[in-house]
């Protein structure tokens, strides 16, 4: 098996909107890729290579529990490339950089990627569940201003999304009251841009969810785990749950019963197959809610798909390669205001809780995954416990 070259371009969801090769990304996503480029040494394999801003981002770096299983580089090398996702800009500045043009893929397969990464694709996935009594679930796609408002005026409260946008932005909640000037500018600057915009109901969200799965690029889609996260107010990632899977089936089974997540997972893997066929080969996630609906709790099974590698599934490699199978913890993106904020929450986060490795792996206490300086706006790190009841075996 040949050995890869990972990057995390968080950048991505917004270059795929854009969709031009010259797409420059907002300084601060700049900051945010640059603090976080590290990331992909939690998860890549043995001998793969991890593509950094700079080297000495790394060098001094001083952690107390790092299992180097690859290395890092500043430079592009002619590897096959793992990147967050795929879109014009990134392949432009590979080709520049350049990589053999037998190691990337084809504009038309980035142009496909961008089609069914789409919120409009959540339309047709939802079809599937029509006829399940125990599903919510429903998305227009509008081209037009007066279509948005007279949906709008339809169905009360509302979610508008554009349909190409980062996880948890893109993003406008309103009634009919509370449309203005404001958000009439925004919906028809959506669409301008890109063609089309997205009306669902606001749903009573109970709890959020996904399920992760893998594509194999010859049409075949397995299930790869669940993922469990925190959202802000404004709907934007925070954190997600560290957990085995079974404690993960433990918790949403206290919301809904086994054989209705059971059976969702086995008609997303069907649909997933349909859709995708042989035109996309890696991670992708699909969010998910418990919602309240009539007096009971039922699923919404496609809030939206994430057609790349995203937080949940390393997520689920970090608990799976990282922490002690008896623990559980969080996995958390955090976002800093001010030079010095991040270290002085680190300092205190390493005394609060500190370290514990039991047979190699993550007990309890504070880790950072990614460095962290007197700079540094943007971190991620896990906070893991072990259960009350249990001490830490002799070693």
């Amino acid at each position: 098996m040949s050995h890869r070259l990972f990057l995390f371009n968080p950048d991505h969801d917004m270059a795929l909107a854009n969709f031009t090769p010259y797409y420059q990304p907002p300084s601060e996503i700049i900051r945010m890729a640059n603090d976080l480029s590290v990331l992909p040494l939690w998860y890549a394999g043995e001998g793969d290579k991890v593509k950094v801003d700079a080297a000495e981002r790394v060098e001094s770096w001083h952690s107390p529990y790092f299992p180097f299983r690859s290395g890092w580089t500043e430079e592009w090398e002619s590897l096959p490339c793992s990147p967050w996702g795929w879109n014009p800009a990134l392949l432009h500045a590979l080709r520049l950089g350049g990589i053999d043009a037998s190691l990337l893929p084809s504009d038309d397969w980035v142009r496909r990627i961008r089609y069914l990464s789409g919120r409009q694709r959540c339309v047709e996935i939802l079809h599937g569940f029509a006829e399940v009594p125990y599903t919510c679930g429903t998305a227009f796609v509008c081209r037009s201003l007066a279509e948005v408002r007279s949906l709008v005026g339809r169905i009360g409260k509302s979610v508008l999304k554009s349909p190409w946008s980062g996880s948890g932005r893109g993003l406008v909640r309103l009634d009919p009251a509370s449309w203005n000037a404001s958000t009439e500018g925004w919906v028809s600057r959506i669409l301008r841009t890109q063609g089309e915009i997205m009306v669902e109901p606001l749903y009573d969200k109970v709890l959020d969810f996904a399920m992760e799965f893998y594509a194999d690029g010859r049409g075949d889609v397995r299930f790869a785990g669940y993922s469990m996260f925190e959202t802000d107010a404004l709907g934007n990632y925070k954190a997600n749950l560290l957990a085995s899977d079974a404690e993960m089936e433990r918790r949403l089974f206290r919301e809904v019963p086994a054989e209705w997540i059971h059976e969702i997972r086995g008609r997303l893997l069907r649909e997933l197959a349909c859709l995708l066929a042989a035109d996309y080969e890696g991670c992708l996630g699909v969010d998910m809610m418990v919602c309240m609906s009539g007096g009971r709790k039922i699923v919404h099974p496609c809030v939206e798909v994430n057609l790349r590698m995203n937080m949940g599934v390393v997520s689920r490699i970090i608990f799976d390669r990282y922490l002690h199978p008896y623990s559980t913890g969080r996995y958390v993106v955090e976002h800093y205001a001010a030079d010095g904020d991040a270290l002085a929450a680190h300092d205190e986060m390493t005394l609060k809780y500190p370290l514990d490795i039991v047979e190699g792996r993550i007990f309890r206490g504070y880790l950072s995954l990614t460095p962290v300086y007197e700079d540094t706006r943007y971190q991620i790190y896990v906070v893991a416990e072990a259960p009350l009841q249990m001490s830490i075996p002799m070693i």
